[in-house]
């Protein structure tokens, strides 16, 4: 864990809970795609810099959530680096509150403010194409968080963030955190026709050839899908269907699970509506979610 990975000439990632891109941008820089979980994976991340006598200049957040931005305070404390995230993922990190209370919709309890739902407050800046390497470009990845970025170096490797998981943590899980199925389910098409010469993912070893994972994690999507469908063959409250769900797929309900999986069912709840295979109707003040036309 932690060890440096050399990929291509210019490129690394350090192996951990969360794979850290390194690219090195001149004779002694280099630039992070993300940060790890916490302070203490930047103590780790600093000490590979330092052993291999390279200065940080820039870390790039592929997204805000807490294990990729964790490191970014300590690293900017001690080393004065820029940090950016793009669009929306810009105001999360800057203001890493609004994770939890974006899942937990309102001021979230102590049991949401935990480091692997809330990192520490760092001085990020917004990112744009001026903000990069020479040679590196932006891939947008929406879907699992609202403006997700990948990165895509001149020497053709793709760092991807978190916009798929291994086959081991789907079927871990089962359920991945989505925010937008939709714009998900196109990302994962777009990932799978892009050209790089290897894709490295925060979460999945680093692949040649993304497609097959990519086409694993778009199965996933649709068995979850079909599932809330078949729960929903009679009305059902929300309460209800994260009940059927979590008997189901063999999860365990948690404070923090409830959160996780509540905000990615809602986002199913609103797909599935929106193409009009759910309808939504009140009754005696209850909320009820109803299959359409299956």
């Amino acid at each position: 864990m932690y060890d440096l990975v050399k990929v291509s000439e210019r490129c690394y990632y350090i192996q951990s809970p969360t794979n850290i891109g390194a690219v090195v941008t001149g004779e002694d820089q280099v630039c992070l795609i993300d940060s790890g979980n916490d302070k203490d994976a930047g103590k780790k991340v600093k000490r590979i810099l330092d052993g291999n006598g390279w200065k940080l200049q820039a870390v790039y957040n592929t997204h805000a959530h807490a294990d990729h931005t964790g490191g970014n305070q300590y690293l900017q404390k001690q080393t004065g680096c820029r940090v950016y995230a793009r669009g929306v993922e810009h105001a999360f990190a800057a203001h890493p509150i609004l994770e939890p209370s974006f899942l937990y919709g309102a001021n979230p309890p102590g049991e949401l403010r935990h480091k692997f739902l809330l990192a520490q407050d760092c001085d990020a800046m917004p990112l744009t194409v001026d903000c990069l390497p020479e040679g590196m470009r932006i891939i947008p990845l929406p879907g699992h968080s609202w403006d997700m970025a990948g990165f895509l170096t001149a020497d053709g490797v793709a760092y991807l963030g978190d916009c798929l998981s291994s086959r081991e943590t789907l079927e871990k899980y089962q359920i991945s955190f989505l925010v937008d199925v939709q714009a998900y389910l196109e990302t994962l098409e777009a990932i799978q026709r892009i050209e790089a010469r290897l894709f490295v993912p925060s979460h999945a070893q680093p692949a040649e050839d993304i497609v097959p994972l990519a086409q694993a994690n778009i199965r996933k999507v649709y068995d979850v899908a079909d599932a809330i469908l078949r729960i929903c063959q009679n009305p059902t409250t929300f309460e209800g269907i994260m009940k059927r769900l979590f008997d189901e797929f063999h999860l365990t309900m948690t404070f923090e699970q409830h959160a996780l999986v509540g905000s990615t069912v809602r986002s199913y709840l609103t797909w599935l509506k929106e193409q009009g295979r759910l309808r939504a109707f009140f009754e005696e003040n209850t909320l009820l979610w109803t299959a359409e036309g299956e």
